[in-house]
């Protein structure tokens, strides 16, 4: 059992849900929110869709008692990131990411706007993109390697208020023994055996980042791309609740 199951009785799965457009992305949340505990709109839906398409996506009978994970990835200097968070949170999301790399007063700040807004919500701090390995890291400047860098920004998120953590499945054990049980660690770049990794870089399968002890796992193209993305999630689920 994972600590998800403190609010939720569904399997540990937030789907990605990257339409090119709102129509679509409706569709595979109506095929996949029986299966899973999440739906997460990014930057390539909201920015299509606005805020409507998490109200039509909450419309949905089939997505009653999903949680919404708006995965806006908000950075900039503390005051701009505060209002963004206090607008983002009236839309009721359980989960809104911020790059831990804006730094500590800035991750402070939009803890600190959920808090006044919604208290329900958990600000969410992205340490290191699944996508960058150590050379990405040493051409923009950042100590590695990435287990290193994770590890550095997740502490600097929780002190600074986050209640949620974004790292890759190869760093979440690591990363829990450092923030303890009650922050919620989310691991995206899952990948079930067999599976293109596309852009990720550090990748692993459910099982494995569940048995590390990862909260939820977010899974996209290998949904959202099947022949039935509802049956894609439902073997994904199947994965998660046998560990």
């Amino acid at each position: 059992m994972t600590r998800l199951t403190a609010w939720t009785d569904r399997p540990p799965v937030a789907v990605a849900l990257d339409a090119p457009d709102a129509a679509t992305a409706v569709d595979w949340a109506r095929a996949v929110a029986p299966h899973v505990a999440v739906l997460k709109i990014g930057l390539e839906l909201f920015y299509r869709s606005g805020p409507a398409v998490v109200e039509a996506i909450r419309a949905l009978p089939e997505a009653a008692g999903v949680e919404i994970f708006l995965d806006l990835k908000l950075h900039d200097i503390p005051n701009t990131v505060a209002g963004g968070v206090a607008s983002a949170a009236r839309l009721g999301p359980r989960f809104l990411t911020v790059h831990a790399a804006g730094g500590t007063a800035m991750m402070r700040a939009a803890a600190d706007a959920a808090a006044a807004v919604d208290p329900g919500l958990e600000i969410t701090g992205v340490t290191v993109l699944t996508s960058l390995e150590s050379a990405d890291l040493d051409a923009i400047g950042l100590v590695g390697p990435p287990a290193e860098a994770v590890r550095r920004l997740a502490l600097l998120a929780v002190h600074a208020g986050a209640r949620a953590l974004v790292c890759s499945p190869k760093e979440v054990s690591k990363v829990r023994a450092e923030v303890g049980p009650d922050v919620t660690l989310i691991t995206p770049g899952i990948r079930p055996a067999g599976s293109q990794a596309d852009d990720q870089a550090r990748v692993a399968p459910p099982e494995q980042a569940i048995s590390d002890g990862a909260d939820l796992l977010v899974v996209g193209r290998p949904i959202t791309r099947a022949a039935d993305p509802g049956a894609a999630a439902a073997a994904i689920a199947t994965l998660c609740s046998d560990h």
